[in-house]
């Protein structure tokens, strides 16, 4: 796992969430690094239409219906799991290309907190298929303006 440097000032967490286990992971990673430190957490759900969805109005507006019952399921995951650990935290549903709205995620808390550190917090997959096709980790570690957190 990657280390932010200590700061006085206050640190500001983008969490890339999904549910998963490795998402579960670096939400609990967040709040690790919030300990004792002035400081927020936005969990952030990224929907993500694939290309063959894209392709039909229908199929469009059915997955928008579905992003939101998850975004829904995914807060209340969120809740539930920091719930007596961290109440500096909010939740927000974005839809787009995962990569590129963590970083926009984390630019838009950047310009509201000039001078705070702001970093990305995500999971990590061991799949075989991630690590040689790519995933939002490695498009992260590639292509963020912020530290990165990569919890395994």
């Amino acid at each position: 796992m990657s280390t932010i440097p200590p700061s006085a000032g206050k640190l500001h967490l983008i969490v890339g969430y999904d549910g998963s286990a490795p998402a579960v992971r670096a939400l609990d990673a967040a709040v690790s690094l919030l300990r004792d430190r002035d400081g927020s957490i936005d969990v952030v759900y990224v929907a993500h239409l694939t290309s063959l969805e894209m392709m039909s109005a229908d199929a469009i507006g059915e997955m928008e219906v579905s992003f939101g019952e998850i975004a829904r399921d995914l807060h209340a995951q969120a809740d539930q799991q920091l719930t007596g650990r961290e109440e500096r935290w909010q939740f927000e549903q974005r839809q787009g290309m995962i990569t590129e709205e963590l970083v926009a995620a984390a630019k838009q808390v950047l310009d509201a907190h000039p001078g705070e550190t702001v970093a990305i917090v995500v999971g990590s997959s061991s799949q075989a298929a991630h690590r040689m096709l790519g995933s939002v980790a490695v498009s992260l570690a590639r292509h963020s303006p912020v530290p990165l957190v990569i919890v395994p």
